[in-house]
């Protein structure tokens, strides 16, 4: 348990600092805006001048406080971890100077560097509060994406953000949005997400043993009959990460080279962690 809240607390702090580069170094810079609370920090920063670390942190104290109610309080806790080290980040200078009239290009690194780093910091059990607390109750109670939900709050406050930042801004955080929107579903996809290994073949006794002996892995027999056939033939299921495949089928191969063996890619969880699949 220590171990797992370790690890988690230095995944939310590197997502912290990634999320805090990507505000900083690519989207501030070039005056390219956000959406939820830290939009409002780089909106506040253009037009008041005010530090986006303050901004940050009140605000999304504001949200924490609301989400209280309807997440756990582990969520909470690593949230208000999360919160802390953006706003210690977003505090320090820039780290990468680096400015150019192409604003398609901060547009997308800032983008990317978004969707990674709430991704980290979800997968990690946190959030960044602001729009990812919203997100995250509209995600347990009526199932919708993570990221699609964000989408949809970042825009209310990017849409309108237009009137400062200008129009063409206003399309680049738009832009810079959607990128961050699909990295970060794409990214929670991928968190979980193994092969399932489906086998059948006449040897599938010693390929069994083989399997559960040399890669200590669970096999599920299933009786299977072959409507064409008619014959008993039991299948084995087996679920395994991306490294195992690539010697487990070699191996499926060497006992019955006529083996039919399928491959989907499927996310699994143990049931306590059954939310990270939303």
């Amino acid at each position: 348990m220590k171990k797992q809240v370790v690890k988690n607390s230095l995944g939310i702090i590197l997502g912290a600092f990634i999320y805090a580069v990507a505000i900083n170094d690519f989207l501030i810079p070039h005056q390219i805006g956000e959406g939820g609370v830290t939009g409002l920090t780089a909106l506040g920063y253009y037009a008041l001048a005010i530090p986006p670390a303050l901004t940050n942190f009140v605000l999304n104290g504001i949200l924490i406080i609301i989400g209280i109610r309807f997440l756990d309080k582990i969520t909470i806790g690593y949230s208000v971890w999360a919160v802390f080290w953006i706003s210690i980040f977003l505090k320090l200078p820039r780290l990468i100077h680096y400015h150019t009239t192409q604003t398609l290009i901060p547009t997308i690194i800032g983008g990317v560097l978004m969707g990674i780093a709430m991704a980290i910091i979800i997968d990690c059990q946190g959030t960044i509060a602001g729009s990812t607390i919203l997100a995250k109750i509209v995600n347990r109670y009526l199932g919708i994406p993570t990221g699609s939900a964000m989408l949809f709050f970042d825009l209310i406050v990017a849409i309108p953000s237009g009137f400062i930042i200008g129009f063409q801004n206003m399309l680049l955080t738009i832009i810079e949005l959607y990128l961050s929107a699909v990295i970060l579903n794409q990214l929670l996809a991928r968190f979980g997400a193994k092969r399932a290994v489906t086998i059948i073949s006449e040897q599938y006794a010693q390929i069994a043993a083989t399997l559960s002996k040399e890669y200590h892995q669970g096999i599920t027999v299933i009786e299977a009959k072959g409507y064409y056939s008619q014959n008993q033939r039991p299948m084995l299921y087996v679920i395994c990460t991306a490294k195992q495949l690539a010697t487990i089928v070699p191996t499926i191969s060497q006992i019955d080279a006529q083996a039919l063996v399928v491959v989907d890619e499927v996310r699994s969880v143990q049931a306590e962690q059954l939310q990270r699949l939303l």
